[in-house]
């Protein structure tokens, strides 16, 4: 039996109407034309709080029982799974806190506060963010809320997968792949389970920074291996330890491939994002079509969909990358 099936993300998808917005699919005549072939983009850069979080984060706490919603909340988070908890328990009356890493973009602690959020920070590289959830909410006797490892936060994730393939469909297309980013590996897991019920024969292509690509060592390993923590990017959205348990055990399944991309083909993603789709995008949400750019992966005669899945940057990071073009 599937740890997470395809019925539960389209009860998700009815748990979401309403609550989240159904970001657009839409195409680039510079982008065609630079890589060969039909690529459609997906901006959950402006879904609601900025990043595709809050699809599994409102999908997990809106079905906790009412004892266990008056207890509260607790996560971590380098910053856009706070928002999504930190909105999604506004929306639901939940109260929450989150533990968020001190050097992430001040825009996701502060926009977190904003949503309503405790945030509790802390030293990534000295303190271990999970311990230090677990540990407040035992002290708060409240309920965890992960930001990939746990079954309907998956589900919630694979919603994305789901529009991908509902949106194709209106271009009378099917995407021969589909390039997701990859941190702890729950928007993959999910979208993949979406995508793959839809079209057997399209391919997953995950796309990590290159210092980070503990998901892409695991699959050549077929086990979790752990990243070395001395390492640095820009990406801060997909700096996760490790693979999750449940996430790896339906990536490894269902992925074809795994890219990296360096802080330097990201930065020159974001600036091509602003520049010709007028959009603005973190490192962590650029990787995907920093791949395409690079030509790491071949789109010639081919549809592709990549996903643009945040967009919570410092605006002085920003207005830096965006000068150095």
């Amino acid at each position: 039996m599937n740890i997470c099936d395809f019925s539960d993300i389209e009860g998700a998808a009815e748990r979401l109407h309403g609550v989240i917005r159904e970001t657009p699919l839409f195409e680039s005549m510079k982008l065609n034309q630079d890589v060969g072939g039909r690529v459609f983009i997906k901006p959950e850069c402006i879904q609601r709080t900025g990043s595709f979080k809050i699809r599994g984060a409102y999908n997990l706490m809106s079905q906790l029982s009412s004892e266990e919603a008056s207890r509260g909340v607790v996560a971590f988070s380098s910053g856009n799974h706070a928002q999504g908890v930190a909105l999604a328990g506004q929306l639901l009356n939940i109260t929450t806190t989150i533990v968020i890493p001190s050097d992430a973009p001040s825009a996701k602690i502060e926009k977190t506060k904003d949503y309503g959020g405790n945030v509790i920070l802390y030293d990534r590289y000295k303190e271990n963010r999970e311990e230090l959830a677990r540990e407040i909410a035992l002290q708060k006797n409240a309920v965890l809320v992960p930001s990939y490892d746990h079954k309907d936060i998956i589900i919630g994730q694979g919603t994305m997968g789901l529009e991908i393939m509902q949106q194709s469909l209106k271009f009378n297309v099917v995407p021969d792949q589909v390039l997701i980013c990859c941190g702890g590996g729950g928007l993959s897991a999910g979208s993949a389970i979406a995508v793959k019920e839809l079209s057997k024969k399209t391919d997953i292509v995950l796309v990590e920074p290159k210092d980070y690509n503990d998901t892409q060592k695991s699959i050549k390993n077929r086990l979790r291996v752990r990243n070395k923590s001395s390492k640095k990017s820009i990406c801060d959205a997909l700096l996760a330890d490790m693979p999750g348990e449940l996430t790896f055990s339906i990536n490894k399944k269902l992925a074809t491939d795994v890219l990296t991309v360096s802080d330097d083909e990201v930065k020159h993603a974001m600036r091509f994002a602003f520049l010709y789709f007028k959009m603005v995008v973190e490192p962590g949400g650029a990787v995907a079509l920093a791949a395409v750019l690079q030509n790491k992966i071949n789109c010639v005669d081919k549809v592709t969909a990549l996903v643009l899945s945040g967009g919570n940057v410092d605006k002085e990071l920003f207005a830096k990358i965006q000068r150095a073009s």
